[in-house]
């Protein structure tokens, strides 16, 4: 059987009860095939929406749990017909810039929780093929540990056509650079979430209230305990970013959170703050410090209702660089990085001594 994963096949459609066959449910424009399913390991089975609404099936293999991932849920008449059934639902299309890393871990422990109740649970998608084979693998990764190409393969091993798009697969990846878990100090995290928060800037024009936590303090304000490490303004000394503030870039890189592996030149115990002061030959990986690249911090105006804009000191207004949440902005070492808020160096000190208190204004 061909899978046709064109978008318009993830469009909501409605549900319904086929005429004539109440034991039937069909979606009224769209045919997700045969029932197809394979059981990865004991009690974990992958499959599509014809299963999920199979209900003899259902009932059949003892499926005791159900976790959804597509446009919209199952018809109510599943768990009518099942009242037992514990279903999870998450919205969402197959399209690569969907956001299905941060459903990971909470996936993972309602799978993990029906198998250690020996029960038996179903996760679909529309054909099984890339949302849900997504999960399973993410699910299979930290169980077993493993690699992403491992449980990859593990996962094609019984299921031989799964395919999860390019997006999803990077974001796989992440998972297992963050050792299988959700790290937000991790700078590819960091970045991931920064161009989530800017798909939804595209189509808004601000930043949704759910985005708001990337955002981060500003450095300069009173704190019980302030990073040793901070970039000042060199013309009135106000403090306007901290070393774990910045977003570290190699010269010629596309995107920080697919291409470049920060964790690879970490040395044993290093955090990345640390990394920042540290510019000597022995990293495997130039880091560029021809632009500062950085969180998007309190003290800058106007970034959460413009899409683009300057970047100037909050003490005494000198321009101290730019941001720009769609376009993303060129270092000239060549990498492009989108979206992008950045400071220039030339403009900025750096200190690694720090006053407990400090008052700006």
């Amino acid at each position: 059987m061909t899978f046709s994963l064109s978008s318009f096949a993830h469009d909501c459609r409605v549900l319904s009860m086929a005429k004539g066959d109440t034991s039937k449910l069909t979606r009224e424009d769209f045919d997700a095939g045969p029932c197809s399913f394979d059981e990865i390991e004991p009690g974990l089975f992958l499959g599509n929406l014809t299963a999920a609404t199979d209900v003899d099936w259902l009932k059949d293999a003892g499926i005791t749990r159900i976790l959804t991932i597509d446009s919209c849920p199952l018809p109510r008449k599943i768990q009518e017909r099942l009242p037992n059934l514990i279903i999870k639902y998450i919205q969402m299309t197959d399209m690569p810039r969907e956001d299905l890393l941060t459903h990971f871990e909470d996936s993972y422990e309602f799978i993990d929780r029906a198998l250690d109740s020996d029960g038996r649970v179903l996760v679909h998608c529309y054909f099984g093929v890339s949302r849900s084979a997504t999960l399973v693998i993410a699910y299979i990764m930290k169980k077993r540990k493993l690699s992403f190409v491992d449980a990859l393969q593990v996962v094609k091993s019984k299921r031989r056509f799964v395919a999860p798009n390019p997006g999803f697969v990077a974001q796989l990846r992440l998972y297992e650079n963050m050792d299988y878990g959700v790290d937000s100090t991790n700078v590819q995290f960091k970045m991931y979430r920064l161009q989530i928060a800017a798909d939804k800037v595209r189509k808004a024009r601000i930043l949704p209230q759910s985005c708001v936590d990337l955002i981060k303090p500003d450095p300069a304000l009173t704190t019980m305990r302030p990073e040793p490490s901070v970039y000042r303004c060199k013309k009135c000394r106000r403090i306007v970013a901290s070393a774990s503030n910045i977003l570290p870039h190699a010269p010629r890189e596309k995107q920080i959170w697919r291409h470049i592996s920060v964790k690879s030149v970490l040395k044993d115990g290093e955090s990345y703050d640390k990394l920042i002061q540290r510019r000597d030959d022995s990293a495997r990986v130039e880091l560029c410090d021809k632009i500062y690249f950085v969180e998007p911090l309190a003290w800058m105006p106007d970034i959460t209702h413009n899409v683009e804009g300057k970047l100037n000191c909050p003490k005494c207004n000198t321009k101290l660089g730019a941001y720009s949440w769609i376009a993303g902005s060129q270092c000239p070492c060549g990498s492009k990085i989108a979206p992008a808020f950045y400071l220039v160096p030339s403009k900025l000190d750096w200190s690694n001594v720090v006053q407990n208190v400090q008052v700006t204004v």
